[in-house]
């Protein structure tokens, strides 16, 4: 073996380390973010905290989006048929500036809808999955609806405010 070919390898293996060391440091100065849980690992009991605190009222509205664009519910899978709500249950808090926010569910998506001075208005819409927004109407109105479409079947949920509750009515 000659000097060159020693030189060469000394010059492969510093490379490689000098790599290593960048890689290694390059993982600890992100952090937790590739490694591990972002903000640590919760107890059981923080997370009940958590899911038992009301939620933030949105920052931002969907009423200012696209037609056809969804947003999310928090209504319960499971209530079926058309135009049925989901005894009960009732989506975020409230903002100053709305009225009662009420979730709904059918096989084909959920809803979220609430009640306010221009009538009831959608606030977020998504579909189940196999299933396609065909229709909407986010209103502020005195009903609004969205209709679901499958392949073998649609499902439309007319909602209106009765007082100042949202609530699932069968379609006129």
């Amino acid at each position: 073996m000659g000097r060159r070919s020693i030189l060469v390898a000394t010059g492969w293996v510093a490379t490689a380390a000098i790599a290593t060391v960048i890689g290694l440091g390059a993982i600890r100065l992100v952090g937790e973010s590739l490694t591990g849980t972002p903000g640590g690992v919760r107890s059981e009991a923080e997370i009940e905290r958590a899911l038992a605190a009301p939620e933030p009222a949105p920052t931002t509205s969907t009423a200012s989006a696209a037609p056809g664009t969804t947003g999310t519910a928090s209504a319960p899978p499971g209530t079926t048929g058309t135009a049925s709500a989901a005894p009960g249950t009732t989506g975020p808090a409230p903002s100053a500036s709305s009225g009662a926010r009420r979730g709904f569910a059918t096989d084909g998506g959920t809803a979220v809808a609430e009640c306010g001075v221009g009538g009831v208005r959608l606030v977020s819409w998504a579909p189940a999955q196999g299933y396609r927004v065909r229709d909407v109407d986010r209103g502020p109105d005195d009903d609004v609806e969205v209709t679901f479409q499958g392949a073998t079947r649609e499902y439309e949920l007319k909602v209106r405010c009765i007082g100042a509750e949202p609530v699932a009515v069968a379609d006129d």
